[in-house]
């Protein structure tokens, strides 16, 4: 009996311990928040069916076993995910993978940091600046990288004016790279929140409608942007004058069948590697196993659509398992919280992880090491098309934004695109273009009208496979801006959309143009102006004064006489202008000045005609003046040729 108990307590440490060398288990752990109306949650589902595709593949962990343990938590509760943490780090596991809430992956975070354990997150988070958490991995690419891919597109269709409307307060910190564009970029941004508390968005949209905010950018879940597509289709804004962009990676997997031949140009990314033929093996499996499971509540995705989240979750598991096979000297030891004492593999276990690059569902994995942030990651630019989304395009943290749609593509055959539809035609009465049919009978809608601009809208309409409802423009007006910049009449209408087409004859004229687009003119005003070409005289005495105005030449006359005049009182004050007219008698106290108020003339006036005098100033200041008035005489008499030869040319 006491060999027994000898034996009995080194049984029970080992029991602690799972070596993956000899007993060939890793254990992970997970933690997810639970919903009144999701039980299971989304990243569960992927986290389990991770684990079962793992140990049955058996090509990536070939001689170990991948086992987990769950524990789920209600949202917004941090002290329930300390709790449980701290029961899975007792347990043993090499990776605790969850929760998505801020509050919940703090709490989990601090706890792994301190037991040095790898904390695996596929929710965006806000990074901390002082964040100091070694242990902690985000596969969810950095949203300041995705917001720079939002601007680059912005950037690619010249939006001058784009609304951004967001969910909660954390939009605005994943956007900041748009926000801060206009003072970098010429565009106008409009920033809108959602209303929180209440799905009905239509007050927000019926202001959006009336302020002509055609450029949109909605940052919300994809259940959010699921209701926010139902109310825009019932606002009437699914046309194709308006252009919205989706930041949620899981536009893809929306329903967006009610909204394909709308006309509406809908914009995405797409983190999922979808054209890889495993990752597509991947996602036929899942979606078998989710429509063979219950029916759940309707969330606006096609049935069997796997998530971003969901993806992220599988590609984190696979990380982890691959992150494992590169070694096998580690061990998954019990930790408690209360004693502080931290897993001597983790920090070896944690460097493997971020050296370990995997081609995963959502495209190659490469993880910073030093905030273990993803930065590095390929977006596929996808867009709303009759036949369903289609990929037009790549945006790549390194090279930037690649979009591979052709000309055909965007703006595809006009005759398909014009077939069966409505247009409203906005036009004037005006003879003969367009006038009133007279008849005894009383006519309704189109055959009230008749003239030249109507027989060219009905051959448009029999070419294009249109078809069309002529209204009279409401203030009979043509077009034309005011003081404020505002429109009335045809053009009004066009911008406003009351309007499809004018057809009318409208002037084409710059201003116009840069509201509107017009088509080729059908006709040409034949109108010119005639003017009587003057016929040539001859040059008069004082031609040569033509050049430059009497204003001019006074004032040339005024400043010489000035200058003269202050080169004269000058001459007098200093000193060294003065002179002994008899240098033989030294003596003598006759002096004399040579600048009288007649050489001080003479001398302006040779300046002024660049031929000089026999006077010089010797003073500073008198030379001052001189030099000043040289100048000034430089540039009258340089103007004075160029205008000269130029009136000499026109006659």
């Amino acid at each position: 009996m006491v060999k027994r108990k000898g034996l009995l307590f080194p049984l029970v440490c080992l029991m602690g311990e799972f070596w993956l060398t000899s007993q060939q288990v890793l254990r992970i752990g997970g933690i997810f928040e639970t919903l009144e109306n999701e039980p299971i949650s989304v990243e569960e589902l992927a986290f389990k069916f991770a684990v079962t595709n793992i140990n049955r593949n058996r090509t990536l962990m070939p001689n170990t076993t991948l086992t987990y343990d769950i524990q789920r938590i209600n949202l917004f509760d941090s002290f329930e995910a300390s709790r449980r943490a701290c029961d899975q780090l007792a347990l043993g596991v090499g990776a605790v993978f969850g929760p998505s809430h801020s509050s919940s992956v703090s709490a989990v975070q601090s706890i792994c940091n301190a037991l040095e354990v790898p904390h695996i997150q596929t929710h965006w988070k806000h990074p901390s600046v002082d964040n100091k958490d070694s242990f902690y991995i985000n596969l969810h690419p950095e949203y300041a990288s995705i917001s720079r891919a939002v601007l680059d597109i912005v950037q690619f269709y010249k939006w001058k004016a784009v609304t951004v409307v967001y969910e909660d307060a954390t939009g605005l910190i994943r956007l900041q790279e748009l926000i801060k564009a206009p003072s970098r970029y010429s565009i106008k941004i409009k920033i809108r929140q959602l209303p929180s508390g209440s799905k009905d968005a239509r007050p927000l949209l019926k202001e959006m409608k009336k302020g002509k905010e055609f450029f949109v950018i909605f940052d919300c879940t994809y259940q959010t942007s699921t209701d926010v597509l139902k109310q825009i289709l019932s606002m009437g804004m699914m046309t194709e004058y308006y252009h919205y962009f989706f930041t949620t990676l899981d536009l893809f997997a929306l329903d967006l069948e009610p909204y394909r031949y709308s006309g509406v140009n809908m914009t995405g990314f797409r983190l999922l590697n979808v054209d890889n033929p495993k990752v597509a093996l991947v996602l036929e499996r899942w979606a078998m196993e989710r429509l063979q499971a219950p029916s759940k509540v309707e969330t606006g995705m096609m049935e069997g659509m796997m998530t971003t989240e969901a993806a992220l979750m599988y590609d984190s598991v696979y990380m982890v398992a691959a992150a494992s096979q590169r070694t096998s000297q580690i061990t998954v030891s019990s930790l408690q919280c209360h004693r502080h004492k931290p897993w001597r593999f983790g920090s070896r276990f944690m460097n493997l992880l971020k050296d370990t690059q995997w081609d995963g569902l959502t495209g190659q994995i490469i993880i910073n090491k030093t905030d273990g942030l993803r930065k590095e990651f390929d977006l596929d630019v996808i867009s709303l098309k009759e036949d369903g989304l289609e990929k037009i395009g790549i945006w790549n943290s390194q090279m930037g934004l690649n979009l591979t749609e052709t000309t055909k593509d965007s703006s595809t055959n006009i005759t398909d695109s014009m077939a069966n539809r409505t247009l409203i035609v906005t036009t004037i009465l005006e003879n003969p273009y367009v006038m009133y049919k007279k008849s005894d009978k009383p006519l309704y809608g189109n055959d009230r009208f008749e003239g030249y601009c109507l027989d060219l809208l009905k051959e448009l309409s029999n070419i294009l496979g249109f078809s069309y409802e002529v209204k009279l423009v409401s203030d009979g007006k043509y077009g034309a801006q005011n003081d404020k910049g505002e429109w009335n009449g045809m053009v009004r209408e066009l911008i406003d959309h009351v309007a499809d087409l004018a057809v009318a004859p409208l002037t084409i004229t710059y201003v116009r143009e840069k509201v509107i687009d017009f088509s080729k003119p059908f006709m040409t005003l034949g109108i010119s102006i005639l003017y009587h070409k003057p016929n040539g005289t001859n040059p008069g005495v004082f031609s040569f004064l033509n050049p430059l105005s009497p204003d001019i030449w006074m004032y040339v006359l005024l400043a010489c006489l000035g200058v003269s005049c202050v080169l004269f009182v000058i001459a007098r004050f200093t000193p060294y202008e003065w002179y002994n007219p008899h240098p033989c008698n030294p003596d003598s106290d006759v002096v004399e000045n040579n600048f009288t108020l007649i050489n001080s003339v003479w001398f302006g006036v040779g300046a002024l005609m660049q031929q000089g005098s026999e006077l010089m100033p010797k003073a500073l200041s008198t030379r001052i003046v001189g030099g000043i008035w040289w100048f000034f005489t430089l540039i009258i008499i340089s103007s004075y040729t160029a205008n000269l030869a130029a009136f000499l040319t026109v006659e």
